[in-house]
């Protein structure tokens, strides 16, 4: 029997800004290791058996983002499913159900999970998904319960119920909304009560059986926008009209608190939904008065201090309980107390659209990435990789031109009817209006600066003739 980890890669993770931006989440950081909260959630599920590669979730704008992220950690064979429009995770879920049915059988068992949470303990991770297929073989819906270590009014809770011949597993007797804080501490001394953690394990031919009793329009909704997508090697697309016919409802509302084949396995793996700054405290301690720090950082008399550095320096003196986190463009400096609350300030940075909420200056394209080095009112200067083998599209601007210096690697420049190559140290002109492309011909990353000038530089003065990637012929803020 085929195991199948659905990766729900959606969502904005605002509440982790200014590192994660809306173009760039915090599931596509690498916040714990080497490896982004993505990346590190398709490895463990790898540890597990009968795995097959897994199927990533998540919106069209990040499609190249996660598929690079995939191929980056040798996934090979992994799919990506793209929502036109967020739905929650109750059509998501449904949709690759349909997807995992077809492609390896109805019996197949998904492992749905979040992106970016983390898991430290994957031995303890393994052995309750063990117990967790055994009882979705005999037709059960489980959710893993995660074992509470303090009294989280920020998390539903799930109630344990009589134990199931599959030995480790429950029926679930209650769901339980996000409690107050007595309450919460209530159910820490009584015990039997577990957070909610979002996961969820089950064979496709029982949860759909469910969804079509239980949420019948939503079932024909995911039917429909699967059967009218469009495919590709890497990519599925559902149908956007038909999709948006599908209830905007989460999983546990739309299935789970209504099926009697709800089941609880508890995992006790050090799980962390990574839902606030707050987790850095779970990261190794800088001193013995609790302050944590992460990068080009010095701590000095603070208590409680939590410091992510990215780009200079940070020195902190004299804070207690206080969280600071650098970037290139952007600063956060909150009370421990009030991390839930930076959501906030994002909705005001949107409200007075500035970029800082949407994009980091780094920004990430299916070729490789450019990032901004300095911007005037009639300049602006840029850093540019290509990535060996992969080519910008064939565009034209109507208001800038446009100067490149290749500072690594070798380029090949369409410049008007002109195709040559580049070396290092090497230059070229493109005036306004010209053709052009650059592509990287080479075994080794491209770079180079280029250098605008003009009486409009935004990144919507773009017409684009030729696409390798599939992209909209004449899009707005993609080069």
């Amino acid at each position: 029997m085929t195991l199948l980890p659905v990766l729900l890669a959606g969502g904005a993770g605002s509440r982790l800004w200014p590192l994660s931006r809306e173009q760039y989440p915090k599931q596509f950081l690498a916040l714990t290791n080497a490896h982004s909260l993505l990346q590190n959630t398709a490895l463990r599920t790898q540890t597990l058996a009968n795995v097959a590669p897994p199927l990533a979730i998540c919106a069209e704008s990040h499609r190249f983002i996660v598929a690079e992220q995939l191929r980056a950690v040798n996934m090979t064979g992994a799919k990506v499913l793209l929502e036109p429009e967020g739905r929650n995770t109750g059509p998501a879920t449904t949709c690759a159900a349909l997807l995992a049915a077809e492609l390896y059988g109805p019996e197949t068992v998904l492992f749905v999970m979040a992106a970016d949470h983390t898991i430290p303990d994957e031995a303890a991770f393994a052995k309750a998904s063990a117990i967790a297929v055994e009882a979705a073989k005999a037709g059960h819906i489980v959710s893993f319960g995660i074992q509470p270590t303090h009294p989280e009014t920020g998390f539903g809770y799930i109630k344990a119920g009589t134990p199931l011949p599959v030995d480790g597993a429950r029926l679930i007797a209650e769901f339980v909304e996000k409690p107050p804080l007595a309450k919460a501490k209530e159910f820490l001394e009584v015990g039997g009560y577990y957070w909610n953690g979002g996961m969820f394990l089950f064979r496709a031919d029982v949860f759909l059986a469910e969804v079509q009793r239980l949420e019948p329009e939503m079932y024909d909704a995911c039917v429909s926008s699967l059967a009218n997508g469009q495919r590709d090697a890497d990519f599925v697309r559902l149908h956007g009209p038909s999709f948006g016919n599908a209830r905007n409802e989460s999983i546990d509302y739309a299935v789970m608190e209504k099926t009697d084949k709800a089941a609880l396995v508890v995992l006790d793996a050090g799980w962390d939904d990574v839902g606030s700054w707050n987790f850095l405290a779970k990261l190794p301690q800088v001193d013995a008065r609790g302050n944590v720090a992460r990068g080009d950082v010095m701590v000095e008399d603070c208590d409680g201090t939590l410091v992510h550095g990215t780009h200079r320096l940070v020195t902190v003196l004299g804070l207690k309980d206080t969280v600071v986190v650098e970037t290139v463009d952007a600063i956060l400096v909150a009370s421990r107390d009030r991390l839930q609350d930076v959501k906030k300030v994002v909705q005001r940075l949107k409200a007075a659209k500035r970029t800082e909420a949407l994009a980091r200056p780094r920004v990430y394209r299916p070729w490789g990435w450019y990032e901004t080095i300095s911007l005037s009112d009639r300049f602006q200067v840029k850093r540019i990789m290509v990535k060996p083998g992969e080519k910008l599209s064939l565009q034209m601007h109507h208001h800038r031109a446009e100067h490149w210096v290749v500072v690594n690697g070798t380029a090949r420049v369409t410049n008007g009817e002109k195709v040559f190559l580049l070396g290092e140290d090497e230059s070229t002109y493109i005036p306004l209006g010209h053709t052009h492309r650059l592509e990287n011909p080479g075994k080794v990353p491209l770079e180079l600066i280029e250098v605008q000038s003009g009486s409009y530089l935004g990144e919507d003065d773009i017409v684009r003739f030729e696409d390798v990637y599939g992209r909209t012929p004449v899009p707005a803020g993609m080069p």
